[in-house]
């Protein structure tokens, strides 16, 4: 089946052709995969030429960094409006972990283009954008830094406990993205248990026997 073009009075332009840009590769991510995406398809399916895409961005990896870019910056969005809704280090803690399989769920296009591509498949990531992106794991060290000031999280390096706490979230995401789950366990009792026992892996033994901090 043959993809038409939009009629030339329907077609974007300017900012909306980049928008449109971004939006169709990463709906063709999601449905084909890094290795297929090419800015002629993108072009088909946006109803532009392929020369009006290097216009807005110099290469397939510069328009896929861009849409990480953004995924990462709304994840972080989520995750600051988690942390500032909760003082309690633990409360907060539980709410940026749901906060996270949320947006993973909620987002499948931005979370496959974020962490699902082979990253050897394409250029280099750029190392201030990389950074910026680290800002999230960051999120996470600081509130297990705060539990565990507060005598409530057993947490001795907050930079290693975040990156663990994170291959947590990131597989129940993926497994769920990939309909690899028991059609009989309800979703929602999928995420608040893998929320629960995420963070509640690093309590310390003296609160989780009622003994507190």
């Amino acid at each position: 089946m043959t993809t038409s073009r939009p009629d030339s009075a329907d077609r974007p332009s300017g900012a909306a052709l980049r928008r449109a840009i971004l939006d169709e590769a990463r709906r063709l991510l999601l449905a084909d995969g890094y290795a297929t995406l090419s800015m002629r398809k993108i072009a088909l399916a946006v109803g532009c030429s392929a020369t009006s895409i290097y216009l807005h961005f110099d290469s397939k990896d510069a328009l896929v960094h861009t849409l990480i870019d953004e995924g990462m910056t709304r994840l972080h969005a989520e995750l600051e409006q988690a942390e500032r809704a909760h003082a309690d280090p633990v409360d907060r803690l539980l709410a940026m972990a749901r906060a996270y399989v949320d947006f993973g769920l909620s987002n499948p296009e931005y979370y496959e283009v974020m962490f699902l591509l082979r990253p050897d498949q394409m250029a280099r990531y750029p190392a201030e954008n990389y950074r910026r992106a680290r800002r999230n794991l960051g999120l996470f060290a600081e509130a297990l830094e705060a539990g565990a000031a507060a005598r409530l999280l057993d947490v001795e390096r907050p930079e290693v406990a975040s990156s663990v706490l994170w291959a947590t979230l990131h597989g129940a995401v993926s497994l769920a993205m990939a309909h690899r789950l028991d059609v009989k366990i309800p979703l929602e009792a999928y995420v608040e248990e893998t929320v629960q026992r995420a963070v509640h892996a690093f309590r310390r033994a003296a609160v989780v026997a009622g003994q507190g901090p």
